[in-house]
């Protein structure tokens, strides 16, 4: 019985076969990644460009408006409302005056109890602290 011999294996295709196998880069492969690198590398470059030219120029302070009051803080507001009560102002009469919903007031309120700036006289009743 005479074998058969099989079909030669060129030893580019040999090599190619390897270089797959065994996972390892070609110059076409390296050349790829070079020029994905290279142009990763400008899109960061012009991004900083374009921050450095919209960040603020950080001279001096800005002159500060004399005079002018800032707006009233909600617990400022409230405050106030129930500094208006001499006999003590309740939930349902500051959320009228101050238009504020029960959530938010009732945390305000907590807010003010516990820093001292009101005081509660009964259930519901809250006054001012001297």
């Amino acid at each position: 019985m005479a074998k058969k011999k099989g079909k030669s294996v060129s030893f580019d295709a040999m090599v190619k076969h390897f270089m797959q196998h065994h996972k390892i880069p070609t110059t076409k492969d390296v050349d790829r990644l070079l020029k994905r690198i290279d142009r990763m590398e400008k899109t960061i470059r012009s991004l900083q460009l374009a921050r450095r030219r919209s960040a603020p120029v950080r001279g001096g302070q800005k002159p500060q408006d004399v005079g002018v009051k800032s707006a009233a803080t909600a617990s400022d507001l409230v405050l106030e409302t129930i500094g208006r009560f001499n006999n003590g102002a309740g939930i349902k009469e500051i959320q009228e005056r101050t238009g504020f919903g029960d959530k938010k007031l009732r945390n305000i309120i907590y807010r003010l109890n516990s820093i001292g700036k009101i005081q509660r006289i009964s259930r519901g009743k809250y006054t001012v602290t001297d």
